[in-house]
């Protein structure tokens, strides 16, 4: 079915912004137009945050739960249409949109939830002796959480939606007016989102969209004091920016990963090398729960080396428009390109290339690596991308004290059968997250979710954590 290209505006407190200065998106599959959206400047950041600290009518948690539970019948209503258009701003494969526009519909689902329930503790002062400078049996202490003023939100372009979702939907559970600035490669799934937002009822000073350059919109946005509170994901170099530079304002930074998946001589290797496969090839490799390393104990190294090798050869690689697609492009050439040096670099530091390592523009066939060395980029760094380098280990501990040594701490995977070695990993990881027998990547939309080191600084998304995160405790006591 052919694509016609789309505009749309920009939206400042729910007041469409169309200017002269659009900017444009291609699918990095043949570099078409997928559409174009408007560019914002300095002015429109400040028309913005004026608006959101403006606010309007406060809305009860009922209107909230409301406003959220129609957004998600909404959504369930144009899935095929998100999924078409993040696979054109993106070149994700159908597969992939599909699924997380989906998926959407769950992160707004579990935020109504959290917008009617009442995490307000209450604390009963009969809980210690009377004293002379605490009078304890007559006293009530209780938590109210109230929301924020305004908050801002920056999203990257590698899930395009669901980024979005789990920054938005916790704040206007929260009651919080949002900024939000979506990355300049996935703008109109960003609008799109607004506008159903808009759709199903939220006022439009509970959230702005925003694109523009850096100077004029990104850094102001950073650094301005009226915004209490930003949360970011994305680079780890532009986090610490972020870090450096927001002043007093509280953070979530989600940053970037290394994730491992550890198989031990006793995991099932059908299952394992699922595991390494799905982990490492789904959404092109670009996501930062991804499989990007897999480490293997040296009994089972080369059958599960085989194995993989095997799986990868029934991935499909080419349009991601066609349902059949399983692997997409990346987001850009440079990205490709980028990821085709670090395979390049490997191989000719010992490496040796199993399968794919084929550059098509944008696009990067699925590879296998085997005997990588562990000091090597692509391995240390994060490969955004559909590679799978294969690394053997002494055992358990030796697959610890490797994953440990970096400077990441995201979330690990370990396929066993074992109790005791799952219970070892899950206490000696450095890790914000382990998996036994799942991919890295697995979550559930109201859970905690991040990491730690240079992942994040333990600062949790997920619906429950980042609706506090969108608000502020006040404590109260009263004599009865």
């Amino acid at each position: 079915m052919p694509f016609n290209p789309v505009f749309l505006p920009l939206y400042i407190a729910g007041e469409p912004l169309v200017t002269s200065q659009p900017l444009e998106v291609r699918y990095p599959f043949d570099g078409s137009l997928t559409g174009t959206v408007s560019s914002a400047r300095h002015e429109h950041l400040e028309s913005a945050i004026v608006a959101g600290l403006k606010g309007g009518p406060t809305l009860s948690r009922y209107e909230r739960e409301q406003i959220l539970r129609r957004a998600s019948l909404l959504f369930s209503q144009r899935t095929d249409e998100l999924a078409r258009l993040m696979t054109r701003e993106t070149g994700l494969a159908l597969r992939d949109t599909r699924a997380e526009a989906t998926r959407v519909c769950d992160v707004l689902h579990f935020a109504a939830l959290a917008a009617i329930e009442s995490d307000d503790p209450t604390f009963w002062g009969d809980v210690t002796p009377p004293s002379k400078s605490l009078s304890g049996k007559n006293r009530s202490l209780h938590v109210l959480r109230e929301p924020l003023r305004l908050a801002a939100a920056i999203t990257p372009f590698n899930h395009p939606l669901t980024q979005l979702a789990h920054k938005v939907a916790p704040a206007i559970a929260a009651g919080t007016p949002l900024i939000l600035k979506p990355s300049d490669k996935t703008p109109l799934t960003a609008v799109r989102f607004a506008e159903t937002l808009y759709e199903a009822g939220l006022p439009g000073w509970m959230l702005s969209v925003l694109v523009g350059p850096v100077e004029a919109i990104i850094e102001p946005l950073i650094s301005d004091p009226r915004i209490e509170a930003l949360s970011f994901t994305g680079s780890v170099s532009i986090g610490k920016r972020i870090a450096a530079t927001a002043g007093y304002k509280r953070l979530c930074l989600e940053l970037g990963g290394n994730s491992e998946l550890i198989v031990l001589r006793d995991a099932d290797l059908a299952l394992a090398t699922k595991i390494a496969c799905e982990g490492s090839y789904r959404n092109s490799g670009q996501r930062c729960t991804a499989v990007k390393r897999v480490l293997a104990e040296d009994s089972i190294y080369e059958e599960l080396t085989r194995r993989i090798v095997e799986a990868t050869a029934n991935y499909t690689c080419g349009d991601p428009e066609d349902s059949k697609t399983e692997v997409g492009t990346l987001i850009s050439e440079p990205a490709a390109i980028g990821i085709e040096k670090g395979i390049h670099d490997a191989i000719s530091r010992g490496a040796e290339l199993l399968a794919g390592g084929k550059r098509d523009v944008a696009r990067l066939s699925p590879t296998v690596l085997r005997n990588v060395p562990r000091d090597v980029p692509l391995v240390v760094e994060e490969t955004f991308g559909p590679v799978t380098p294969v690394i053997p280990v002494r055992d358990l501990g030796d697959a610890i004290a490797f994953a440990n040594s970096g400077r990441y701490g995201l979330s690990t995977s370990v396929a066993t059968d074992s109790m005791s070695q799952s219970m070892r990993a899950i206490r000696e990881l450095r890790t914000g997250m382990v998996h036994i027998n799942e991919v890295p990547g697995y979550r559930l939309e109201h859970a905690p979710f991040g990491g730690i080191k240079d992942s994040g600084l333990g600062i949790k998304e997920g619906i429950i954590e980042a609706k506090k995160f969108f608000s502020n405790s006040k404590t109260y006591s009263l004599p009865w």
